[in-house]
């Protein structure tokens, strides 16, 4: 009856899943699995690049992906080690990074932020991006919430999940693996691309802006940091800081626009420095980052 059930539940979220998903075909997907640093790898296939612990302790992955990637997703994680999952972190609820929630909830407790579990259990809403999601059954919520922070000790070092509020959305978390030198960013970081920005999730462009300013201090400090982007490649410092200018400077380009009086069809019509013209080849082109710009400004007047 178990697995009848979870079978039913599996089919529904595949029904309904997000981001992408509905023209994807998943068969195609490969996971491909890249060691970054100490205990922590990176697995990239469709969706949020998922971050994995594996050691002595077992494995942690922090995001799962999409539900019809989860036997994909299990196979990759046996090349690591015959270790059981103990373990998953989501860094906000968005389906190409909870998606699978429901296939590795039932083996392992969901940590996440506070405000993750209440999306999922709730029916979302998108007038930006046009799409209604349903809420999440039962095995895909997580267990376990917190409000600013919680640590997992696990393989041997301290995993820190720290939540910054009003970035991507309002329940992000960034995950430090504090012994192998490793952040994963969640959607707070698209590697070398415009961001999505959820604002009816409670995201906002000067929120991310500033969470990610914040965290490009602290790890300047720390040498050989390795950063998982929530999209996009391995990165690091150097990364983050341009994405980090990327943000600031576009967001001063259209928030002087705004000033000057000009309609946001103005302020698309006149686009943005040629030098940021590759960052919009990603989910987000180039006009709808202006207007994710502008609709996140504007709310605050």
């Amino acid at each position: 009856m178990r697995k009848c059930f979870l079978l039913v539940a599996v089919m529904v979220v595949c029904l309904c899943i997000t981001d992408s998903a509905d023209a994807q075909d998943f068969s195609k997907v490969e996971i491909k699995v890249t060691k970054v640093a100490g205990n922590v790898y990176m697995l990239e296939g469709a969706g949020g690049n998922i971050g994995v612990s594996a050691g002595p302790d077992g494995i942690l992955i922090v995001d799962d992906q999409f539900a019809p990637l989860a036997d994909k997703i299990k196979a990759a994680l046996k090349t690591l080690g015959e270790g059981k999952l103990k373990f998953v972190l989501n860094t906000h609820y968005h389906g190409d990074h909870t998606g699978g929630n429901v296939v590795f909830g039932p083996d392992a407790p969901i940590i996440a932020q506070t405000n993750v579990r209440k999306r999922l259990s709730e029916e979302q809403k998108s007038r930006f991006f046009n799409r209604t999601t349903p809420p999440s059954p039962k095995e895909a919520l997580p267990v376990i919430t917190f409000d600013q922070a919680v640590s997992v000790f696990f393989n041997g070092e301290e995993i820190k999940v720290i939540h910054f509020p009003h970035g991507h959305t309002d329940g992000d978390s960034v995950i430090f693996f504090t012994g192998s030198n490793v952040v994963h960013m969640g959607d707070d970081f698209f590697n070398g691309r415009f961001p999505v920005v959820d604002l009816e999730a409670g995201g906002d462009v000067e929120g991310m802006t500033n969470n990610v300013g914040g965290i490009v201090e602290r790890l300047s400090k720390v040498p050989g940091v390795k950063i998982i982007p929530g999209h996009g490649p391995l990165s690091d410092v150097e990364g983050l800081k341009a994405y980090h200018r990327m943000l600031v400077e576009t967001t001063d380009i259209v928030r002087k626009r705004m000033a000057a009086g000009k309609t946001l069809a103005q302020i698309k019509a006149e686009g943005l420095p040629d030098e940021w013209k590759p960052w919009g080849s990603g989910f987000i082109n180039t006009d709808r980052w202006i207007e994710l710009i502008y609709n996140s400004l504007s709310a605050k007047h």
